[in-house]
């Protein structure tokens, strides 16, 4: 039986290893959108929190001055 650390594989034979196959780069260019998504994302979740808070102590002080 060979020994696997040092059989040679072609890269034909593996082609999910070899980073110059189309398969290899493509994880890389979705995980790089995949977080510009997710900053977009929470930019937009943070801005409407503040906007939601903002009007609810505006309730709040529209509230207190007609006691």
């Amino acid at each position: 039986m060979a020994d696997p650390a040092t059989s040679a594989t072609s890269p034909a034979r593996t082609p999910a290893l070899n980073p110059d196959t189309p398969a290899g780069p493509k994880t890389m260019d979705a995980g790089k959108w995949a977080n510009k998504r997710v900053y977009l994302r929470l930019v937009i979740y943070t801005a409407g929190i503040h906007v939601f808070a903002g009007f609810i102590m505006l309730l709040f002080e529209l509230g207190s001055r007609n006691k």
